[in-house]
Formats: C-alpha cells, sequence, structure tokens
C-alpha cells in the first residue's frame, strides 16, 4: 500500500479480499445485498457469515493506524453512560464506555471514528464538559452493549400495570406492523429479551390452577423469576403461538413452532413447543443463542491432554465420532464447536437434525421429521449422494440409523453423532444392543465423548469450604495433603445471589485403537475395557470433576449433582 501525501485510498471490500479475509465472489454478493438493504457493508458480510466484526475492525484499525477495541469483556462505566442518553448513543451507534476525571475524557467506542457528525452531536450534547477520545469497535458489539448498559426500554412492571388499567384487544396481538399498540405484545417480547439477557436456555411458561408461573433454566437449574394472575395467560399463550406460526384455535393437541428474533444487535431464535396441561396450555421455548451456542474448540475450556487427543481424533479422516449425555448436557455446542473447526471451503460438510438448531455458513443442513417424511436413515442414504466429506447425524435412535452411520463411515466419510448412554464405554454395549454387529464397530469407531455441564463458582464471593474424611476421600486426597483448599458457593449481587455464574463440561475423551477394538471383537467386559483405556491414559468423568474441584473452579456438591463419584470410594 503506497504512504505518503498520495497514500492510495482502499474501499472495505478492497482491503478485506486483499488480506484474505473474504474472497471477491462474497464482496460481490454483499455488495448485491447492499444494493437492497442499504446497510453498512461490514454489517452485511457479518450477517451472510463471511466475516466477523472483531476481525472487520482490526483490518480497519491497523490500516487507519487505529487499533480496534475487544468490548466482548466491558464492564458498563456508570459515569460514562450517564453522559450520553440511550436514544442518542442508538442513533449514532456509539457506546460511552469509560469516563476519565483527571482528564476530563470520555471514550466512546464507535463504528466509524472519522463519523464527523456523530462526533459534532456528541460534542453538542456534552456541551464541552469533556473531550471525546473515539475508538473503533463492530456494530453488533456496540448494538448488543448498549442493550446490557442502558437497560430495556419498558420494565415488565410498567407493562403489567399497562394491562391491568386497559382492556386486551385479541386481534391486534399480531404486531407484524412493528408499532407495538398493545401491552401484551410488549410484555412477552420483554420476557424473551430478559430471558436472553440473563442466558437462560429455556423459558417455562406454567398455568397452574389461579396463576401464572415463568421459570428459566438459568446455568442448567430452573429459576422461578415471577408470577401473574391466571387472567394473564389467555393473551400471552395467543401472542407466543401468533409469533411461532401455531394455529391459535388448537389448545388440545400438542403443537411445534419456531420464532425468530433480533435483540442485542443480533439473531435469536426461540424453539416452542405447547403442551395441553389440567390447567391449560403449558408452553416452553428453548432459546437457541447462536452467540452462544457455537463456540471455537479452544474456548470449550478444555485441559491441554484433552484438546490434544480430541484434534487427533477428528484428525482421521474417515470414521465415526459419538458424543454421548443426557439432555442438556452441551453435546450440540460440543458437536458444532468440532464441525466450526474443520469447516472450510475444501469440504462438504452435511448435517441431518431434528430439528436444525444452528443454521450456520457453508454447512448444509437438513430437518428430520415426521412431517418432511424423512427420518435419519434415509436422510444418510440421500446425503451419501450429494457428495459429502462429513456427516452429522443429529441422534442415533435405532439399528438403520446406526447402520447407515456407520455404513457411511466404513465408505470414507467422517461421521459425527450423538447417542444416550451414561458414560463413553457405554456406547458399545448400546450399539450392540439394538442390533449392530462387533465386527462392524471395531475399526469404524474413532472416539467417544460423554460429558456434563457443570455450573461453576462464582469468583467474587466463592469460599473455602472445610475438608472432612468424606470429601478427602471423594477427591483422593491424602491425610499429608492438609495444604489442599476446595471450595464452595455461596452468592452475591455478581452472580444473583446463587453462588455461581456460567458453565464449563466435564468431559471423558475415549480414543480408540486396535488393542480396544480387539476387545470390542471378542465382546469383552466393560472391566477389561475400561483397564486398557485407563492404560492409555484415559481420565473418567468422575476423576476429571474431581480434578476441577481441586483447580478451584467448581463446587464437589455440584460435581455430586451430575457425576457418580462412589466409585472413587471403591478406589479409595
Amino acid at each position: 500500500m503506497a504512504t505518503g501525501p498520495h497514500k492510495k485510498q482502499y474501499r472495505l471490500g478492497e482491503l478485506l479480499v486483499m488480506k484474505g479475509v473474504t474472497t471477491q465472489d462474497q464482496i460481490e454478493i454483499a455488495l448485491t445485498e447492499q444494493k437492497q438493504s442499504k446497510e453498512h457493508l461490514g454489517k452485511i458480510l457479518v450477517r451472510l457469515g463471511f466475516a466477523t466484526d472483531a476481525i472487520i475492525s482490526d483490518v480497519i484499525g491497523g490500516v487507519i493506524g487505529q487499533e480496534s477495541i475487544d468490548l466482548t469483556r466491558a464492564v458498563a462505566d456508570n459515569d460514562a453512560v450517564k453522559m450520553i442518553p440511550k436514544d442518542l448513543a442508538r442513533r449514532l451507534k456509539v457506546l460511552p464506555i469509560r469516563y476519565d476525571a483527571t482528564k476530563n475524557q470520555l471514550t466512546v467506542a464507535m463504528v466509524d471514528i472519522f463519523d464527523v457528525v456523530a462526533l459534532d452531536q456528541i460534542n453538542a450534547h456534552l456541551g464541552g464538559i469533556a473531550e471525546i477520545n473515539p475508538v473503533l469497535a463492530g456494530e453488533t458489539v456496540i448494538d448488543k452493549l448498549i442493550d446490557q448498559f442502558y437497560g430495556f426500554e419498558l420494565s415488565v412492571d410498567g407493562i403489567l400495570h399497562e394491562i391491568e388499567t386497559g382492556e386486551i384487544d385479541y386481534q391486534s396481538l399480531d404486531a407484524s406492523t412493528g408499532e407495538y399498540s398493545q401491552p401484551v405484545v410488549r410484555l412477552v417480547d420483554a420476557l424473551l429479551s430478559d430471558a436472553v439477557k440473563r442466558g437462560a436456555s429455556d423459558i417455562h411458561f406454567e398455568p397452574e390452577e389461579g396463576f401464572l408461573r415463568f421459570r428459566y433454566r438459568i446455568d442448567g437449574v430452573l429459576r422461578q423469576i415471577r408470577s401473574l394472575h391466571k387472567n394473564y395467560w389467555s393473551a400471552i399463550a395467543v401472542r407466543l403461538k401468533v409469533m411461532a406460526g401455531l394455529d391459535i384455535a388448537e389448545t388440545r393437541a400438542p403443537q411445534d413452532g419456531r420464532i425468530s428474533l433480533s435483540m442485542s444487535g443480533r439473531k435469536v431464535d426461540f424453539r416452542v413447543s405447547t403442551l395441553p396441561t389440567v390447567h391449560g396450555e403449558n408452553i416452553v421455548l428453548r432459546v437457541l443463542d447462536r452467540q452462544k451456542g457455537i463456540v471455537d474448540l479452544e474456548q470449550l475450556q478444555l485441559t491441554e491432554d484433552e484438546l490434544t487427543t480430541l484434534k487427533l481424533m477428528v484428525a482421521r479422516p474417515e470414521g465415526i465420532i459419538l458424543v454421548t449425555g443426557p439432555t442438556g448436557s452441551g453435546k450440540t455446542t460440543t458437536l458444532y464447536s468440532i464441525l466450526n473447526y474443520l469447516n472450510n471451503e475444501s469440504v462438504n460438510i452435511m448435517t441431518l437434525e431434528d430439528p436444525v438448531e444452528y443454521p450456520t455458513t457453508m454447512i448444509r443442513q437438513t430437518s428430520a421429521s415426521e412431517t418432511s417424511r424423512l427420518d435419519f436413515a434415509s436422510g444418510i442414504r440421500s446425503m451419501m449422494r450429494q457428495d459429502p466429506d462429513i456427516i452429522l447425524v443429529g441422534e442415533i435412535r435405532d439399528e438403520d440409523t446406526a447402520t447407515m452411520a456407520l455404513r457411511a463411515a466404513m465408505t470414507g466419510h467422517q461421521v459425527f453423532s450423538t447417542l444416550h448412554t451414561n458414560s463413553a464405554l457405554g456406547i458399545i454395549p448400546r450399539l450392540l444392543d439394538i442390533g449392530v454387529k462387533p465386527d462392524i464397530l471395531a475399526g469404524n469407531i474413532i472416539g467417544v465423548i460423554a460429558q456434563r455441564l457443570v455450573r461453576v463458582l462464582c469468583n467474587a464471593c466463592k469460599e473455602v469450604c472445610e475438608l472432612g474424611d468424606l470429601e478427602r476421600n471423594l477427591l483422593g486426597l491424602k491425610v499429608t495433603d492438609r495444604q489442599q483448599v476446595i471450595y464452595q458457593a455461596k452468592g452475591c449481587a455478581a452472580c444473583d445471589n446463587q453462588g455461581y455464574k456460567g458453565r464449563i463440561a466435564l468431559m471423558e475423551i475415549l480414543r480408540f485403537d486396535e488393542e480396544m477394538d480387539e476387545l470390542i471383537v471378542r465382546r469383552a467386559t466393560a472391566r477389561e475395557l475400561l483397564r486398557l483405556a485407563i492404560s492409555k491414559g484415559f481420565r473418567p468423568l468422575a476423576d476429571a470433576g474431581a480434578a476441577r474441584v481441586l483447580e478451584g473452579i467448581v463446587s464437589l456438591e455440584e460435581v455430586s449433582r451430575v457425576v457418580d463419584l462412589t466409585s472413587r470410594l471403591k478406589q479409595n
């Protein structure tokens, strides 16, 4: 790139192609989209999945000599937020992130730091009381943090008061015009937004005899958020059904639907399920937040050995990798993290799911269901004709699906799937039980990942836990290990008085080799298989949980909730 006074000016698309971030074809697609939507090119590229906010900011920042700021871990500065009202921040796409009283300087994150009009409007609002220090950041992150730093437009309590003082017009609950004339429409949106901001994975609307209960599942545990009079339920249920495209007149049969909303500057989907109960329809929404549901392999918080073993497994070009665990144990997140790691333009990745949860760029995704007349077995058979390199099968439920998945693995494909068992070694008797022959299993299974999700202790309030003889026995500590400290949950404002904040996966990763295959062929006992696996470095779930407790990350009580630790009592 030329330097000096005659420095050549490059457009954003040209810069991204020059840096190898996108291809020229991708830029042309985004430019075509821009003619229709009039959006910023960078925002379109992020929406299409061609680039990320962080990469675009880094490229722009490198060219203009201005480092971009990473706002993913930003904490609100109340003094800064008070200086710019929310309406102005949202309109100008700016976020006040820091106020330095000593320098009388307000640091503001902006999509375009050379936007003179925006800077003038901020200066006019401040009236010269502070100097502006603009820094570069991505538009999606700024939108998200404006919501987090400023709170809601309307409180749930305020909307409820509005409902109590007026009548509900059921005909206007379909607010397709975007103008929320009905408070029930805003109430539902506020509840969904609140659940997403709290990090809920499921939202429960549960009618009882005289009231309606709201519960969120946060970090794997249900929490009651509030209760309302049952008079509200019919209007809320109609609104949810309208949003999900369900039949509002049908109240005696289960229904399934999907809601897509834009929240905090990103797209969030909700899978909706209704079920008739004695007190009315029970509605549960599964929150499908792609930003949280799909993470990089390195961000799964695996140990170094676990990450190395996992990468060795996915490096094998053919065979099947199985992920096992109960419902809600993070199997889908792990699988999509692996697919993202493998995803590039040189491979054809195809998935068959029930249903597709996280739409992903460059991956061919198909929903298998009774309504589409496509089951897993026939779906795999059809996918084999589509020249795939990698196949993801949502779940192995029967002999036909297992046989087709293993047949795909035997014909040079890399196959991923899930299975419901209690441990990694439990997949062998499970597959034998549904009719798969041991000769077919041997040599075609690359490895198995068994996992559970455990809540992480809040760093702000966790407290030291006294160790008794039972705890020492469970953790494998000797009498001489008096210096070892473990922690327990307490609760504070930072963790909403729960004592826990966030979750991590406990994993046991079993990599198959020739010796393991030989034992499978001769139908060896579970004890023989376990003995061989441990001799090769395999670490059971109980041991992985105990290690996390000793690291001070999780509590012994939390690990005991999801993993059977009694086997360690026998060992010690």
